[in-house]
């Protein structure tokens, strides 16, 4: 049995426990809570529970494994006790002592099922992975949902396209700006598209963009337990990131659940701490968060075409983690004509592989039912929203196209039609 020592992180979460009032204000806002039973809440399944988690004996539940890991108890908690942190130090622990379901390491490693479907051979996996009798094959003996949002595969991956494309020649008396794209397993398997238009919106920008080896950014991992290879994973980004961090060279993602993974999420749940994980994490930026700033600063582009329309936007769980407000509605904003109207909505349910699994599918679309209505009563035939599975399962419950916001300002600047 592996045992996942104790660090400085995990004495930091035991003393936030003192800091609950049990008040409940996490267990009302939780979207996981309101409609099942199945988790009886982050209050009960957080901070009390944990009072009896010990090494030496077993974990005193089973619901935490019920938990989404959407962080609305952190950002409502009135005493910043950490609540998201210790489910899923409490889901490591149930997965140390029982191992990890073939399901759950199947859905949890992006990177390794993104270069078994994606090339030229795409459609046929595709057309396998659309097929109903095999999707309930696949329920059956893997349990994963038949119903679930599955994306489709891209014929190409967007690092094959970075390096056959020609990049365009900066001016010699331009001052040279470079930048790293982190573009996580979404962009570079299924949505080649959004790394284009990235890439199309920095250079716009006046940016060298760089692309290093990367991997999955661990996200999926950690969710579901697998602590063991998500440091490794974190591990192989820093080693990979750092020469440019140390170099204070700005590192942007447009998967904000892949920026807050190499920001925060991996070093504070695994106790990574060293001063190239530190600084990896403080060069890091969410796209709009960097394109904010860039603004801020008078140095964004601002030749914007007009977009006459009036589109959803949904804040993902992952970006309101960030703590760093909504950037990709203070960026639109400059765009004349265009109107982004904010959802409000708590959770779309998907919760990354949260809502892939048979025994939770249902709870996902619950959770999501008040966003998809939302969506649905705007009358678009678009929604926008940072977050790749946040978008397909919009896509899927809404019956609407989702896009990634930096599409729209790739629009806007006239890179892309």
């Amino acid at each position: 049995m592996m045992i996942i020592p104790e660090d400085h992180i995990e004495q930091s979460l035991e003393a936030s426990l003192d800091h609950c009032i049990k008040c409940n204000i996490c267990t009302a806002a939780c979207p996981v809570s309101a409609v099942t039973d199945l988790f009886p809440g982050p209050k009960y399944v957080g901070p009390q529970a944990q009072r009896f988690r010990h090494a030496s004996q077993p974990s005193p539940d089973e619901s935490v494994d019920y938990c989404s890991g959407c962080r609305v108890c952190n950002e409502v908690c009135p005493t910043g006790v950490r609540i998201a942190e210790l489910n899923a130090r409490a889901r490591a622990r149930l997965v140390a002592e029982r191992g990890i379901p073939l399901r759950n390491r199947l859905i949890s490693r992006s990177g390794l099922v993104g270069r078994l479907g994606a090339g030229p051979h795409a459609p046929i996996a595709n057309a396998l992975l659309g097929s109903k009798p095999l999707r309930m094959v696949i329920e059956r003996t893997l349990g994963i949902a038949r119903e679930a949002p599955l994306p489709a595969f891209s014929r190409y991956t967007f690092r094959s396209w970075f390096r056959r494309r020609r990049a365009p020649q900066i001016d010699a008396g331009t001052p040279k700006r470079q930048v790293v794209y982190f573009h996580g397993c979404s962009a570079n398997y299924y949505e080649p598209w959004i790394g284009k238009a990235v890439v199309a919106v920095l250079e716009h920008n006046g940016f060298e963009v760089l692309l290093p080896r990367q991997r999955c950014c661990g996200l999926p991992l950690l969710s579901n337990g697998d602590f063991a290879a998500a440091r490794r994973a974190h591990e192989e980004n820093v080693a990979f990131l750092a020469p440019y961090a140390l170099r204070t060279i700005p590192i942007v993602g447009a998967s904000t659940s892949c920026t807050l993974t190499l920001k925060e999420e991996a070093p504070e749940l695994l106790g990574m701490q060293s001063d190239t994980v530190r600084a990896v994490a403080q060069q890091t930026y969410d796209i709009f968060e960097f394109l904010r700033l860039l603004h801020m600063r008078g140095e964004l582009r601002t030749d914007f075409r007009p977009i006459e329309r009036t589109l959803p936007y949904h804040p993902p769980c992952q970006l309101r983690a960030h703590r760093i407000g909504r950037p990709a509605l203070d960026v639109l904003e400059l765009v004349p004509g265009l109107r982004l109207i904010e959802t409000h909505a708590s959770c779309c349910g998907i919760a990354g592989t949260y809502g892939l699994k048979v025994e939770k599918y249902r709870i996902s679309m619950d959770v999501g039912a008040p966003l998809f209505e939302t969506v649905r009563r705007s009358g678009a035939d678009m929604a926008l929203c940072d977050s790749e599975t946040c978008r397909w399962q919009i896509s899927h419950g809404a019956g609407v196209v989702a896009r990634h916001p930096i599409e729209i300002l790739a629009k806007a600047y006239g890179l892309v039609t």
